[in-house]
């Protein structure tokens, strides 16, 4: 837990934002956005998708509009409309998704009237015939008169006006549900408004009742839900839906509340209709609405034409006992809403569809609790995956998110299926996918960054291409087998190093080591070479792996010259500092290895080992009896023709039998100068000779060698072999090797 501590930290502050959305401190509008979507996919997966008969929507469509005339019609073909419901079909209840706010004057009768105050006044005949018709063209209280004792539910609908509710409102409500005072001391979400378009006075006295259809609009338009109560100057009003069924069942409306009504609870849970002992359970949210349940696209019920009941077009069977909806589909008439299942869907369709809810009692819930449910499963889970994802491998953290995505989406859909409940998904599963989003990047920034870190440490120790080997495949790196390949190795040493040793003290020796190890072994790398390892003052390297390199003899000589070049150029830096001169040899050798992971179960070691590793350092050994810097093997010799070279000699080292060509790499082709290659050519000369124990020749050519490098020591090795085989002959079966007795 202390190693991750700080991720475990960021996770729980991520939980907290997600927390403080969900309990409304403040509004995050993508989770809202796509919780709607989640919402709209759900509702779209679980619609029963079936044609629901019990109601029917008296369409005013286009057709209607071409046989009738345009809306609005004259009151006496609607008050026909009702006789034709009620009176031949026998409808169970007819509900208006239309307002009748202005009076109806196509009769003519105001005409007749004003010609009877003035032109006529005086003509008792006409006053008489005018007496006798007008209540046949007073369409208002024609039609106020159908609806009279039957079950007809007119609509209105709630607005905010600028002018106030004095200015704006027109028309008169129905009334209230609820009387002012009904929930004082509640701060329940009702939606409030301060205006509204009702009815005519004289058709509101006479409906059954009557019901507002305003729609709450979600933020993006979407038509999810209906408020089934609203408040108006204190009072509080029904929605066209509820006064329909509550009209059709003849039940009054009840508010329902989750624990006893305390002033200190605010959520009105659902509304009953019926009575105490149980009824209709409409749920509510915390805006006393109601999530709309759609049962399928447009068209979810029957749509007639109203022109077709005017003529009688319909049998009287298809209608009876049926719950008649008045609206339009009519594109012209504006009665169009965006839903869940439909972008353009008829906005009494939506009224359609909650009725149906209501009776079959099947609406989804979201009651006031549910933020109090969403926060405490959030904070559940969220502080469950910030403490477990940081202790799991990637692929047990992956594992572990899909089971909790899984997990989440299922019980979802289970509470969704069997509880009717409408749980918020989005924030949950943002949450999870934040989580382990999170987990995963401080994985890769911040653990990354520790990783370069140790590989940049191991990388002191083992070649930097072994570490990314082993960081790529961590499962191969275990093995201890290895493999045989073609490498090159060197070894360098320090000259005397004991006598330097005794000079220094401790600290000034590691001063000094470091002084001179750190350039070398820099000089080692940038020619492709690995550092095995380092043993006091001698450096072991090599090249041809972990990756294959064809060069590798090639780099490693180039390595070699370039390390007593920036050898030389140290000189001054420590005799500035007191320290004694640092001289090296450098001992190349190429062959066959065994390159790999060597060692024990407690510790192993990326290295190489061979033959060909064994003669590099005995190469190096003897590199001070010739005076020569850098000395490679033939091996080396060949897998590099592109060198200059100088042989040496051919040498039989300690614990071998068979002879070894030994040389001394003067540069690269074209790089040596003339004099240098004239030298080189007498000294091959001389080689030649002493190999044929021709000693007056030989003597006479490393005589003038001297006298034209008199500080090669080479010469001086020579020149002193030739007076030894003066006195003592090697013998006619000599083949010019000298034996090594010393390492």
């Amino acid at each position: 837990m202390k190693r991750h501590a700080l991720l475990i930290g960021l996770g729980l502050a991520l939980v907290l934002v997600f927390l403080g959305s969900a309990a409304k401190f403040y509004q995050i509008g993508f989770i809202q956005q796509l919780d709607n979507i989640i919402y709209d996919y759900r509702l779209r997966l679980t619609m029963p998708r079936e044609i629901d008969s019990r109601i029917v929507i008296l369409d005013i469509d286009e057709k209607s509009l071409k046989e009738e005339g345009r809306w609005p019609w004259s009151r006496d073909r609607l008050a026909l409309l009702m006789d034709k419901l009620f009176a031949r079909d026998g409808v169970a209840v007819a509900g208006f998704d239309v307002v009748f706010a202005e009076k109806d004057e196509s009769s003519g009768l105001k005409v007749l009237q004003e010609l009877g105050r003035n032109q006529l006044r005086d003509v008792p005949q006409f006053h008489s015939t005018l007496a006798q018709i007008r209540p046949q063209l007073d369409y208002d209280s024609l039609f106020a008169s159908k609806i009279k004792n039957r079950n007809v539910v007119l609509g209105y609908y709630f607005t905010n006006s600028a002018q106030g509710a004095e200015k704006g409102a027109s028309g008169a409500l129905p009334e209230a549900v609820f009387p002012p005072g009904t929930f004082k001391g509640r701060p329940i979400g009702f939606t409030r408004w301060d205006s509204y378009g009702g009815n005519l006075p004289e058709l509101q006295k006479n409906a059954a009742s009557a019901g507002h259809f305003n729609p709450l609009v979600d933020a993006d338009g979407v038509v999810r839900r209906l408020p089934m109560v609203v408040e108006y100057n204190g009072a509080y009003y029904e929605s066209l839906s509820l006064a329909m069924a509550r009209t059709l069942l003849g039940l009054k409306l009840i508010p329902g509340y989750a624990t006893s009504k305390s002033a200190d609870y605010a959520g009105l849970e659902w509304l009953e209709l019926g009575d105490a002992q149980g009824g209709f359970r409409i749920p509510l949210d915390q805006d006393v609405s109601t999530l709309v349940p759609y049962r399928g696209g447009r068209g979810s019920f029957r749509y007639i034409s109203v022109a077709d009941v005017l003529h009688d077009r319909i049998p009287q069977a298809e209608l009876k006992n049926k719950i008649v909806l008045i609206g339009t589909s009519a594109p012209g008439l504006m009665d169009m809403r965006s839903t869940p299942v439909d972008a353009v869907y008829p906005g009494v369709e939506t009224h359609a569809n909650m009725i149906a809810g209501i009776l079959d009692q099947n609406l989804k819930q979201k009651p006031p609790y549910v933020t109090g449910a969403e926060v405490v499963l959030l904070l559940i889970s969220g502080v469950a995956l910030s403490l477990l994802l940081p202790l799991l491998t990637p692929a047990k953290a992956t594992l572990l998110t899909i089971f909790a995505l899984g997990g989440a989406l299922a019980g979802n859909m289970a509470i969704w299926h069997y509880a009717n409940l409408a749980l918020p998904l989005a924030s949950g599963m943002l949450m999870i996918l934040g989580l382990f989003a999170l987990d995963m990047s401080y994985g890769y920034f911040v653990e990354a960054r520790i990783k370069r870190q140790i590989t940049s440490l191991f990388g002191k120790y083992v070649p930097s291409e072994l570490v990314d080997e082993m960081s790529k495949n961590p499962e191969q790196v275990v093995s201890m087998e290895g493999e045989s390949r073609e490498m090159t190795i060197l070894f360098s040493d320090v000259r005397g190093f004991t006598t330097i040793s005794e000079g220094l003290d401790p600290k000034e020796l590691s001063q000094l080591m470091n002084e001179f190890l750190t350039p070398l072994s820099r000089v080692i790398y940038k020619h492709h070479g690995k550092v095995d390892k380092y043993m006091g003052d001698c450096i072991m390297a090599f090249w041809g792996a972990p990756k294959p390199e064809p060069n590798h003899a090639h780099n490693a000589i180039l390595a070699g010259i370039e390390m007593q070049q920036t050898l030389q150029k140290l000189q001054p830096h420590f005799k500035e500092r007191g320290w004694p001169e640092i001289h090296v040899g450098v001992g190349i050798n190429t062959g066959k290895v065994s390159v790999g992971n060597m060692g024990s179960e407690v510790r192993v070691a990326y290295t190489v080992m061979g033959d060909a590793v064994n003669l590099a350092s005995r190469l190096e050994g003897i590199t001070k009896q010739y005076g020569v810097g850098v000395m490679v093997g033939e091996n080396t010799k060949n897998a590099a023709p592109d060198f200059v070279y100088r042989e040496l000699d051919q040498v039989r080292v300690k614990g071998k039998d068979k002879p070894v060509a030994i040389y001394e790499p003067l540069g690269l082709n074209g790089q040596v100068n003339k004099a240098q290659m004239e030298e080189l050519k007498l000294f091959h000369q001389a080689l030649k000779l002493y190999r044929k124990q021709d000693w007056d020749q030989t003597e006479l050519q490393l005589y003038n060698l001297q006298r034209m490098s008199p500080e090669c020591k080479l010469y001086k090795v020579y020149a002193e072999r030739v007076a030894y085989f003066r006195g003592n002959p090697p013998g006619a079966e000599w083949d010019g090797v000298f034996v090594f007795q010393v390492k």
